[in-house]
C-alpha cells in the first residue's frame, strides 16, 4: 500500500467507528484486515498504527483543532480527516511536503489538501507532541469531560499522571495454566519458537511478552499452556482464594477468563458453576476450558441475575450445602480500565451508561450475595477506577447486608497472592509478596500508572457465621 492508501484505510476505519452501530475498534480493524488481502503486515500495522493514535489521543486532537479554528468551521464538529492530520503532524512528525505526497487524490489516495489545511499544517510545524500546559484535564486526559472530572474526584492532584498512563499501548499478559505446566516451563515453550517472555512482577502465574506475537498458532496455546489474560485481571482470580475441594460460582464469567484461572487454582478439585447470560459467550468459554484440561465446570445460562436457578440454589429446600464457598462477582462495568485496550469505549460511554450499570451492579451483588454460604465469601471485581462502580456499590451493599463484612485486602493479599509469590521464581516489584494497597484498605485498586495493568477494582466480602 501507498502511504496514501494506508491514510485512506485509516480514515474509512475512523469513520466506520463514528457510527452508531459501529463494533469496538480491535474487531472493526480485524475486519478490515481479513478484507483487505492485498494488505501486508506491514500495511495493517501502520493503519492500526493511526486508528488506535487517534482514538487514544482525540481530547488533545480535538483540542488542537479548535485552537488553531482552521481544520473545521465553527460550529463544525471534527471529521476523521481532520483528526488523522493532527495525528499525523504531532504523532507521526510528518510535515507539509509527507502530507502533500499521500494526500494527493491518486486513486486509493485521499483528496489533496486544501489551501486551510496546508496552513495549519504550517502552523502545527514547530510543535512537538501533543502536550500544551494551558490544556485542561479533560484534553490532557484525552476523555469526555464528565469522565475528567471523575479523574480528578478520585484521583486529585494525580490525576493527569493517572490519566496519562492509559495512553501507552497495553502489553501482551499470558497466564501459565498450572494444570499442564509452570513458568518456565512456558517460557521455554515459547523460546523454542522464538518469543520472549519475562516474568510479570506480581502474579506469579504471569508471563509478560517483550513485544507482541501470535500466539494462537504457538504449541504452548494449542496445549492449554498459557491462556492471554492480564496480570491485574489473574490478581483478582488468585485474590478469589478458590481451593481445591471448594463449591464456587463465577457469576458473571463470560468467555471464561477467570473460570480457567479458578479451575487451575482448584486443581480440578471440587465444584465450579460458570454463569453468564450469554449463551454465545458461554459456548465459547466451553472451547478454552477443553483446552485448558478444566473439567470441574459446569456452565450455566441465566436468564438474569435473579435466574430461578439462583433462587433453588439459595432456597431453604437447597439447605447449607447447596451454597458455595466463594462466589465471584466480575460486574459488567463501563470498562474505563481497559481503556488501554480499547480506547475507543471512552467515547463511547455516556454518563447515563454508568448511572444503568451501576442499578444493574447493585442487582447483581444483591443476587450473588445469597449463594454465598455463612463463612464463605462474596468476591467484587471491576475492570473500572470510577468510584461509583466500586467502594460505593461496596458502601451500600454492606449497609444492606450487614451479614457481610470487608476483609482487609492486605491479608487477603497476603494469604493468596503472597503466599504464591514465596514460591515464585522470582520477587515481584512490590516486594515479596506485600500488598500495594495502601495500609487499612478493605479494596484494591490496580492502575497502569502504578502497577503497570489494566485498571481493576477488588473486593473481598466474607459472609458471617451467624
Amino acid at each position: 500500500m501507498t502511504p496514501g492508501g494506508r491514510a485512506a484505510a485509516a480514515i474509512e476505519l475512523l469513520e466506520r467507528l463514528e457510527a452508531p452501530d459501529a463494533p469496538p475498534a480491535d474487531k472493526a480493524a480485524a475486519d478490515w484486515a481479513r478484507g483487505a488481502r492485498y494488505a501486508g503486515s506491514k500495511d495493517r500495522q501502520a493503519v492500526a498504527g493511526m486508528v488506535y493514535g487517534v482514538l487514544r489521543r482525540r481530547g488533545q486532537i480535538d483540542w488542537w483543532l479548535e485552537r488553531v479554528n482552521g481544520l473545521r468551521s465553527p460550529g463544525e464538529l471534527p471529521d476523521a480527516r481532520a483528526r488523522l492530520l493532527v495525528w499525523l503532524m504531532l504523532g507521526e512528525g510528518k510535515r507539509l511536503t509527507a502530507l502533500e505526497e499521500a494526500f494527493d487524490g491518486a486513486r486509493f489516495a485521499p483528496e489533496p489538501l486544501t489551501m486551510r489545511e496546508k496552513r495549519i499544517a504550517i502552523e502545527l510545524t514547530e510543535q512537538r507532541g501533543f502536550d500544551l500546559g494551558c490544556q485542561p484535564l479533560a484534553a490532557r486526559a484525552n476523555a469526555p469531560e464528565w469522565l475528567a472530572r471523575r479523574f480528578e474526584a478520585v484521583y486529585g492532584a494525580d490525576a493527569g499522571r493517572q490519566a496519562a498512563a492509559y495512553l501507552a499501548e497495553a502489553p501482551v499478559d499470558l497466564r501459565v495454566n498450572r494444570l499442564k505446566g509452570d513458568r518456565a516451563a512456558a517460557k521455554a515453550a515459547l523460546a523454542a519458537e522464538g518469543i520472549a517472555a519475562r516474568e510479570t512482577p506480581l502474579s506469579p502465574l504471569g508471563l509478560r511478552l517483550e513485544g507482541r506475537a501470535p500466539l494462537t498458532g504457538t504449541q504452548a496455546f494449542k496445549d492449554g499452556l498459557i491462556e492471554p489474560q492480564d496480570e491485574g485481571s489473574q490478581l483478582a482470580a488468585l485474590l478469589t482464594d478458590a481451593r481445591p475441594g471448594m463449591r464456587v460460582v463465577d457469576f458473571c464469567a463470560g468467555a471464561g477468563g477467570k473460570t480457567l484461572a479458578l479451575a487451575a487454582q482448584m486443581g480440578n478439585s471440587g465444584r465450579i458453576v460458570a454463569c453468564d447470560v450469554s449463551d454465545a459467550r458461554l459456548k465459547r468459554a466451553a472451547q478454552r476450558l477443553k483446552r485448558a484440561g478444566a473439567f470441574t465446570v459446569e456452565r450455566r445460562t441465566l436468564s438474569s441475575e435473579r435466574d430461578k436457578w439462583v433462587k433453588r440454589a439459595a432456597s431453604a429446600k437447597g439447605g447449607k450445602g447447596s451454597l458455595f464457598d466463594r462466589v465471584l462477582v466480575d460486574a459488567p462495568c463501563t470498562g474505563t480500565g481497559t481503556w488501554r485496550r480499547n480506547p475507543d469505549q471512552k467515547w463511547k460511554t455516556a454518563e447515563r451508561d454508568l448511572w444503568r450499570l451501576t442499578e444493574l451492579q447493585g442487582q447483581i451483588l444483591e443476587s450473588a450475595a445469597r449463594l454465598v454460604a455463612p463463612g464463605g465469601r462474596l468476591v467484587y471485581v471491576t475492570c473500572s477506577w470510577l468510584s461509583e462502580e466500586n467502594e460505593a456499590q461496596i458502601e451500600r451493599f454492606l449497609k444492606e447486608r450487614p451479614d457481610f463484612f470487608a476483609y482487609p485486602i492486605a491479608d487477603v493479599w497476603a494469604e493468596t497472592v503472597g503466599a504464591e509469590t514465596e514460591g515464585a521464581e522470582t520477587v515481584g516489584a512490590a516486594g515479596g509478596g506485600q500488598c500495594p494497597a495502601p495500609d487499612g484498605a478493605e479494596a484494591l485498586r490496580l492502575t497502569p500508572a502504578d502497577q503497570g495493568v489494566d485498571g481493576f477494582f477488588v473486593a473481598v466480602l466474607g459472609r458471617k457465621l451467624a
